[in-house]
C-alpha cells in the first residue's frame, strides 16, 4: 500500500510540474489555447501554432526560424502586393566596419515610417540625425537611443541615433505604412543623415558601413 501511495504521489508531482501551454510562447506546431500563446506572426489553429493564411507567412512550412549562427538565412516569406518577400529574425555579424544598405526614411507623423519610433514611441523631425536598424541589428531594443557611426564610400561619415526598428519579420500593414519587410542589412536613415553624408537621395539605396560610436 505504501508503495502504491508513493507511486501516485510521484505521478501527481510529474503532472503538476508539466508546463501549461498558456504559460509559454510556442513555436510551429506547439500547443496553444489562444493567439497569445504563439510566437511572432503564428496563430493558434486547432490547438497548434501555425502560419496565418490571411497574412501569408510560411514560417512553419519552411521549417521555422534557424538556429542562431553567423549565416543569417531567411526563416520564411511574406506575400505583399503580389510579391513574396523573405523574412529574417537575424542580421549579419557586427564588426568595426559592418557593410549595410543605407535607405531613406521619413520619421515624421504621416511619413513612410508608419507608426511612432519603437524606442521612444515618438515621431521625429527629419532634421534629426536618426536611423532605424534591421531587426537583427536592432536586437530587441538593445541599441535603442545609442549612437552609431555611418561611413559612406565618398569618405564622409556621420554619427546618428538609433530610434527605431526596420522590421525584417513583418510588414505590408498599417503599422508599417504598407511597406514590405526590410532586408536584414538595412540602416534606414533620415533626410539629415543623407545630407550629412553628401548623398543623392534619388538613389534610394546606397552601400555604407557602420559601427557603434
Amino acid at each position: 500500500m505504501a508503495h502504491l501511495m508513493l507511486l501516485v504521489f510521484y505521478i501527481l508531482i510529474s503532472i503538476i510540474s508539466l508546463p501549461f501551454p498558456g504559460d509559454a510562447i510556442s513555436n510551429c506546431n506547439g500547443p496553444c489555447n489562444t493567439l497569445n500563446d504563439c510566437a511572432g506572426q503564428l496563430i493558434c489553429i486547432n490547438g497548434k501554432c501555425n502560419d496565418d493564411p490571411d497574412v501569408g507567412t510560411h514560417i512553419c512550412s519552411s521549417g521555422g526560424p534557424p538556429s542562431p549562427s553567423n549565416n543569417c538565412m531567411p526563416y520564411g516569406t511574406l506575400m505583399c502586393q503580389g510579391k513574396r518577400y523573405p523574412t529574417y529574425s537575424c542580421s549579419p555579424p557586427i564588426s568595426a566596419s559592418t557593410p549595410a544598405k543605407l535607405t531613406l526614411n521619413d520619421f515624421s507623423q504621416g511619413g513612410d515610417g508608419g507608426g511612432p519610433s519603437e524606442c521612444d514611441d515618438q515621431f521625429h523631425s527629419n532634421t534629426e540625425r536618426i536611423v532605424a536598424l534591421s531587426t537583427g541589428w536592432f536586437a530587441r531594443k538593445s541599441r535603442c537611443l545609442k549612437m552609431i557611426r555611418i561611413q559612406a564610400s565618398n569618405g564622409r561619415s556621420v554619427i546618428a541615433k538609433v530610434v527605431d526598428e526596420c522590421d525584417s519579420t513583418r510588414g505590408c500593414d498599417e503599422e508599417h505604412a504598407g511597406q514590405p519587410p526590410c532586408p536584414n542589412n538595412i540602416v534606414d536613415g533620415s533626410d539629415a543623415v543623407w545630407k550629412a553624408l553628401g548623398l543623392n537621395q534619388d538613389l534610394g539605396v546606397v552601400d555604407v558601413t557602420w559601427s557603434m560610436a
